[in-house]
């Protein structure tokens, strides 16, 4: 269960509370609600707490969805978790309309316009706009939750998969490029004369 973000009058962040502690807090109006989401409170009252404990921002990211938890290195206890949905694939078909779109103009029969195909440099360290967006995505939540809570440390999971190894555990150097159709040429696999 995720606990309640509180900062106070300073906007200092301060150690994260259960929510039933949070729902004592608003009824008795010692505190107010800084932000809906991630929920925040801000304190009204000035109130000293001894030690504010660091957490553990952990980052999974994915295609389609990014994982972020809140983990006290600690006690273990995992202080918040979300999912971020990227819009990867809605910027990509938006772009390929775009691009449609634009060649449909271009080849009517429309006034001369003058050929241009040297304008397509792309600075240094470019990324496509959908994987742009993700990286954007990440970054901004990494800020927001880092206004609210003290993270310590960042951690992110960078995992690649060896399906070839999963298949068959004793494979090594050249055996990777001999497939299944190691052997045959494309031609005679396409016409059907394979096995």
């Amino acid at each position: 269960m995720s606990k309640v973000f509180v900062i106070d009058q300073s906007k200092r962040p301060l150690n994260p509370i259960h929510s039933a502690q949070a729902r004592q807090l608003l009824r008795n109006k010692k505190a107010a609600v800084y932000r809906q989401f991630p929920f925040t409170l801000i304190l009204k009252e000035s109130r000293i707490e001894s030690r504010v404990s660091s957490l553990r921002l952990k980052i999974d990211p994915g295609a389609k969805f990014t994982g972020l938890a809140l983990v006290d290195d600690v006690s273990g206890e995992v202080v918040f978790a979300a999912e971020l949905k990227h819009r990867g694939f809605a910027i990509r078909d938006s772009l390929t309309s775009r691009r449609q779109l634009r060649r449909g103009r271009r080849a009517r029969k429309t006034r001369y316009r003058q050929p241009r195909f040297l304008n397509r440099t792309r600075p240094l360290g470019w990324l496509a706009p959908s994987l742009q967006s993700r990286v954007d995505n990440i970054k901004t939540w990494v800020k927001k939750l880092r206004k609210f809570v003290l993270v310590e440390a960042i951690s992110q999971e960078l995992v690649r998969f060896d399906m070839q190894l999963m298949c068959n555990p004793d494979i090594q150097g050249k055996e990777y490029q001999q497939g299944t159709l190691a052997g045959y040429e494309t031609r005679e696999y396409l016409q059907g004369k394979v096995g």
